[in-house]
């Protein structure tokens, strides 16, 4: 964690232009630290991200600012739990709401996810992005181990179901720590081999 390097990412971001292609504005974002994100940097940072159109930098904002739910951003993570297709995206948004949620007011939200959930397995039968991001440890399991909520463990109980009915070699290529970094459990050509050698199995038949 650099404190001095998330301040100088801020300044920039505070004055620069949204300018999502810019490679000094994409550094900026990638540099936030979410330990350092003030209040006034969250107000900055979640007005920029309902004006951002690519989809990985709302991701990165989302993930810094799912660690600050002390900071008030209920409205924030409501809105953008509406605004994501994306499950993991989706989830959090949830991690933030839970912050200052009780059980009864996550109920609905995790029952419109499991909905959702549910309903992949029709057109993406290979859903392993969305799963080990869920399944990881900074996803449904965060959430079972810092709140209990029935519903977490329902909605966890479900993901698992769909992981394990997909096909070996969509298992086991990476994961995610409880701070949400991406962490590869394969080489990049091995699971490209494994995922070439599976449609190529299917396309024999």
């Amino acid at each position: 964690m650099n404190q001095a390097r998330h301040e100088a990412a801020m300044a920039y971001l505070r004055s620069a232009s949204l300018s999502e292609k810019d490679s000094r504005f994409r550094q900026a974002i990638e540099e936030l630290q979410y330990p350092f994100i003030t209040a006034s940097d969250a107000e900055v940072l979640t007005a920029m991200y309902f004006k951002l159109k690519d989809m990985a930098l709302r991701n990165q904002i989302l993930g810094r600012l799912m660690h600050r739910g002390e900071l008030g951003l209920q409205s924030f993570f409501t809105e953008a739990y509406k605004k994501e297709r994306y499950l993991d995206m989706k989830l959090k948004a949830i991690r933030g709401l839970a912050y200052d949620a009780t059980e009864a007011e996550m109920e609905p939200v995790v029952e419109h996810f499991l909905k959702l959930l549910e309903k992949r397995p029709e057109k993406t039968p290979y859903n392993y992005q969305e799963y080990e991001f869920i399944r990881s440890a900074c996803g449904l399991p965060y959430l079972i181990k810092t709140y209990g909520y029935a519903c977490f463990e329902k909605a966890l109980r479900q993901e698992e179901k769909q992981y394990n009915d997909m096909p070996d070699a969509f298992k086991g290529h990476h994961t995610y720590d409880e701070e949400g970094n991406f962490i590869a459990l394969r080489d990049p050509d091995e699971v490209a081999e494994m995922l070439n050698r599976f449609f190529a199995s299917q396309g024999a038949r």
